[in-house]
């Protein structure tokens, strides 16, 4: 609960950065719950994500952005705008990057775009557990000698180390003003998007190459039943027919271990028991269909 003795702060602070550099894992760190997607392949997030994590007296609305990458379809266009609006809106943004490549050429890119945005931002070199230190060193020299950061850190998402102090820093950056949030609610999502959204994890933890980035996930209906328990119905729409035999698997096997998997994560966040139903459609082109990228949360 927010102390009575000082005045509250609550303020936006994206984090922005490229595909698999740990953004939703840092989220997830920072508010203290898994509100955003984490997957070892990248352009996970697809959306710009909110999660809520506190501070003393200030409540920080974090915005976990999509990796921003070369774009090819509407949908990858969509995601990119959607990540330079989140850090152009923050009151913070945050560039986090994986420090092992260095300053490469899409770390370059990056930077530019901040100057671009004329962004104050900070810089936040992940995955330091599995680095040396002359190494994070030289990195971070690197970078703060191409681009003005106000402060660097150096953290491990996966672990936590190091992201105690980035979170008060971040909260130094939020203005005076009333929470935006109950003290108890991690994050604005729906729970019909997050259900969609742990669904959507385990179709890109268990299958490969190219069919997690050809699916998306709908929770089409979620009925609240007496015993406190709820029944999901949820569908798996790909682009075409010979994706929707990969999902489904041979004799329904994969559609069923990928609801097994996402129905234990549900239960484990909602607190509750979760009836899950999976159905797999074909909906060819859906990546370009403007109305069906805003349903998401995309801003096309």
């Amino acid at each position: 609960m927010a102390l009575s003795s000082e005045p509250t702060r609550c303020g936006f602070c994206a984090i922005i950065g490229a595909p698999n550099a740990g953004k939703s894992t840092l989220v997830n760190q920072l508010a203290g719950s898994k509100v955003s997607i984490v997957s070892h392949k990248v352009q996970t997030t697809r959306a710009r994500i909110r999660a809520i994590a506190l501070e003393g007296n200030t409540q920080i609305v974090l915005v976990d952005t999509p990796g921003i990458f070369k774009p090819k379809r509407k949908l990858d266009r969509a995601m990119v705008e959607n990540a330079w609006s989140g850090a152009g809106d923050a009151d913070a943004a945050v560039l986090l990057i994986d420090g092992r490549p260095g300053l490469t050429e899409e770390a370059k890119a990056l930077i530019e775009g901040l100057a671009a945005a004329r962004k104050d931002a900070m810089l936040v070199i992940n995955k330091i557990d599995v680095m040396k230190r002359e190494q994070l060193l030289e990195v971070a020299a690197a970078f703060n000698a191409a681009y003005p950061f106000s402060e660097t850190f150096m953290v491990s998402a996966l672990s936590g180390a190091g992201t105690d102090d980035l979170r008060k820093a971040i909260a130094r950056r939020m203005p005076e003003g009333p929470w935006l949030y109950p003290e108890d609610q991690v994050a604005d999502l729906q729970l019909r998007f997050m259900a969609a959204e742990m669904t959507r994890e385990k179709i890109y933890d268990r299958l490969h190459d190219e069919l997690p980035y050809a699916s998306t996930v709908e929770t089409e209906s979620w009925e609240e039943r007496p015993d406190g328990s709820v029944k999901i119905h949820q569908a798996i729409f790909v682009e075409r027919d010979s994706q929707k035999a990969i999902v489904l698997g041979k004799g329904g096997q994969t559609v069923k271990l990928i609801g097994q998997l996402a129905r234990a994560d549900m239960e484990r966040e909602f607190g509750r028991k979760v009836h899950l139903f999976l159905f797999v459609k074909v909906r060819e082109g859906w990546a370009e269909d403007t109305e069906r990228l805003r349903a998401m949360g995309l801003d096309v």
